[in-house]
């Protein structure tokens, strides 16, 4: 029994040791080859940067690899204003665009928890049906709703709300158009799952109470979807900080977001460590969320027991 009860062991050890071995082989290795070439500086070579680590060269080449790393890229970054008018942008649109998709997300998360539950099956499925067809392929869809003859000023000129067509496109109200519909799913679903098992008998405890609906919204069902509201804002606003195809596609040339910022310095100009610094000062900003939601989490937590 012992050496079965240490097999089952070893089995549920190795079971819960793959995710850890996941995240090292495809987040951590990949991390630390990006933090080495951000550290490195800008050659004409292939690769296009130095120095390179020959593991033949053993301890002493080890020493001297090491001692030609140095953080230009880094310093460079803090010194040209057009990395951080990138940063800003980005953390802006991302901002604001994670607003629009608490405002539109949140009622029709709320509407498919409280539909009949033979209802919510379909209309789950129609919120991930979008994600069907291929991403470029919507926003390109995009591009010709948006245009000046599209869809949209057509529509707009038959209801007569404008006279003349409007240039939604090139700008960044077409960006926020592009990425709330394309957002939205990953807003809706974390908070319909925390509304959708949300005990019902709160709720009705609180109108027994004299508590009016609009009242025990904001102090039972508001406060206990919170979970899935900081979920689905992590998952909005972390990607579409990076966000590279909406704004290159339906922005101008104005608004220029870091992930543009990045596609330029690696393709266009061929400066890798800039771009690897760029990527691993983006992966830093990010994780002040990540920690902040952390954070929330265990006071929830401890404020549960």
């Amino acid at each position: 029994m012992s050496t079965q009860a240490n097999a089952q062991n070893a089995s549920m050890r190795f079971v819960m040791l793959l995710p850890y071995l996941w995240l090292v082989i495809f987040f951590l290795v990949p991390f630390v080859i990006v933090l080495k070439i951000s550290l490195s500086q800008t050659a004409l070579a292939q690769p296009p940067y130095l120095p390179l680590f020959d593991i033949a060269t053993g301890w002493a080449g080890l020493v001297e690899f090491a001692k030609q790393l140095s953080a230009d890229s880094f310093r460079l970054l803090s010194s040209d204003s057009i990395y951080l008018l990138s940063y800003l942008k980005s953390l802006q649109i991302a901002a604001v665009s994670t607003i629009l998709l608490f405002i539109i997300g949140y009622p029709i998360a709320y509407g498919m928890a409280r539909a009949p539950r033979a209802w919510q099956p379909p209309l789950v499925i129609a919120v991930v049906l979008p994600f069907w067809t291929s991403f470029l392929i919507r926003i390109y869809a995009w591009i010709n709703i948006l245009q000046r003859d599209g869809l949209l000023n057509d529509v707009l000129a038959r209801l007569h709300v404008v006279d003349a067509p409007v240039a939604w496109l090139s700008s960044d109200r077409a960006i926020f158009i592009g990425i709330v519909y394309s957002y939205l799913p990953f807003m809706i679903l974390p908070i319909y799952a925390a509304l959708e098992k949300m005990d019902e008998t709160l709720l009705e405890a609180a109108a027994d109470l004299g508590c009016p609906r609009w009242k025990a919204f904001w102090l039972v069902t508001l406060p206990l979807s919170l979970p899935g509201v900081a979920a689905g804002a992590l998952l909005c606003f972390i990607p579409i900080v990076g966000e590279f195809v909406i704004p290159d596609l339906l922005g101008g040339s104005e608004t220029m977001m870091i992930g543009q910022t990045l596609w330029t310095e690696f393709f266009s100009n061929r400066d890798w460590p800039v771009a690897s610094a760029i990527a691993v000062t983006l992966l830093g900003l990010l994780l002040v969320p990540i920690l902040f939601f952390e954070r929330l989490q265990q006071r929830s937590l401890e404020g549960g027991r």
